[in-house]
């Protein structure tokens, strides 16, 4: 008998040792956060904790979203799908009111009246689909969620999607103000006294989180900010500081509110520390799609007809993996956000997935310095003439309803500036090809 409570408790001391193995995880995702927005790529911009993440960690040069825009980015990375594929290609729209305005009906997809082919998409994330949260579950780990959602309304928030507990999620894709009460209606941060700004009470909330947690088990946080979307209402301290600084208008407003996302990444990592766990914690920084204002020397943005241009489809992305980054690393491998679905499932389980259900690839090659299989990057929304785009290494085309194609050498030419679809002749006929053929799979009919 002795022997064999002696036997239970050792193997109960091995799983035990083997859980605290598994790393927790902290994925910030930023709204509209353009990939030039960063001090060290733009000392316009004050974000001396980002800054000190990419000298802590991987920082990829290439990173891009396979459907640039508000919804679909967040569905590719839950799902590690290409999310033109369960018809996701636009933004959900948030409320009645706005869905009449544009003439957009309701339902399970919504129209857009300046899409040329008129293709329905999505108004939810289909409870169907697994997200990472599911995968991680599997694997011992507990889910948090703050922040936004924007997947659909309360039926479909993400403790429906594997997240064990919510905080600070609406049905909304944007607030009406930074400044409490945040939303008008719907309003999921109701007790939140006036002149708080969002990004703190949010980040209240991942402090918290992290600096209570007592469970044995790993844990995700999944802190998916409404900053640094509009409306553009920076924090008003560092507005001033802007505006001494020689900015004005929203650029100041913009300005601040990236810094005050910047303070947020700094007090979250602070948090780790506090609690003595930043030894075993990857932190993973992304954005959803190309900023607003100017995205130079990318060309494009979140709007203007050219978001599949790199500075609408490409975004900030920074790994920090304790014992397995090397620190103050940048690669130039195009990687995309479906990617970051089995990366998590391998960081959390210490196997390479094998989901075949999924177009991600998970990048621990890369995050190891190991080398990493060349393959093709497809993209696709449908708001207007442009829609589709692949990539293969330093090699872009975009193709436009209208029958036009753009070939770009993104190495040589990050800005996009010459058109080689008429030199490069056999290249753009083979690109041709294969972006025809994955349309023809994945775009589905309609």
């Amino acid at each position: 008998m002795k022997n064999t409570l002696f036997l239970a408790a050792l193997f109960i001391s091995i799983f035990k040792g083997i859980a605290q193995e598994q790393p927790n995880i902290v994925l910030l995702f930023v709204d509209d956060y353009g990939w030039a927005d960063v001090g060290f790529r733009n000392p316009k911009f004050h974000t001396p904790n980002i800054d000190q993440l990419k000298k802590d960690g991987l920082n990829f040069n290439r990173a891009y979203i396979a459907t640039p825009t508000c919804s679909p980015s967040r569905a590719s990375l839950l799902t590690g799908k290409e999310p033109v594929r369960f018809q996701m290609v636009r933004h959900i729209i948030d409320s009645k009111e706005k869905a009449a305005k544009n003439n957009v009906p309701g339902g399970e997809f919504n129209l857009w009246p300046t899409d040329p082919v008129q293709m329905p998409s999505r108004n939810w994330l289909p409870l169907e689909e697994v997200t990472y949260a599911e995968r991680l579950k599997e694997f011992g780990y507990y889910n948090m969620f703050i922040g936004k959602w924007h997947l659909g309304s309360k039926k479909y928030h993400p403790v429906h999607q594997g997240f064990d507990a919510q905080y600070g999620t609406g049905d909304h894709g944007h607030p009406g103000n930074y400044y409490a009460p945040f939303f008008k209606k719907g309003n999921p941060l109701p007790d939140s006294s006036e002149g708080t700004y969002l990004t703190d009470v949010l980040t209240d909330g991942a402090e918290k989180f992290i600096g209570e947690y007592d469970k044995e088990q790993p844990f995700m946080l999944s802190l998916w900010y409404y900053n640094v979307h509009g409306p553009h209402i920076g924090r008003k301290d560092w507005v001033e500081r802007y505006k001494k600084e020689g900015l004005t208008g929203k650029d100041a407003e913009y300005a601040a509110m990236v810094s005050t996302m910047d303070e947020s990444v700094g007090r979250v990592r602070k948090a780790i520390e506090a609690k003595g766990i930043a030894d075993n914690t990857v932190i993973i920084l992304l954005s959803d799609q190309g900023g607003y204002f100017s995205n130079a020397p990318l060309s494009g943005g979140k709007t203007g007809g050219n978001t599949l241009g790199e500075g609408g489809a490409r975004v900030p992305f920074i790994v920090h993996y304790p014992g397995v980054t090397t620190p103050g690393i940048s690669c130039d491998v195009p990687v995309q956000s479906i990617d970051l679905f089995p990366t998590l499932v391998e960081i959390a389980s210490g196997k390479k997935p094998k989901t075949k259900d999924i177009q991600g690839k998970s990048l621990m090659p890369l995050l190891q310095g190991k080398k990493f299989k060349e393959r093709n990057l497809f993209f696709f929304r449908s708001y207007e003439d442009q829609y589709t785009a692949i990539m293969n290494g330093d090699w872009k085309m975009v193709k436009y309803h209208s029958g036009r194609h753009d070939l770009f050498n993104i190495r040589t030419d990050r800005s996009e500036s010459k058109n080689l679809i008429d030199i490069e002749v056999d290249r753009a006929k083979k690109m041709k090809k294969q972006l025809e053929k994955w349309e023809k799979e994945a775009v589905p009919e309609f």
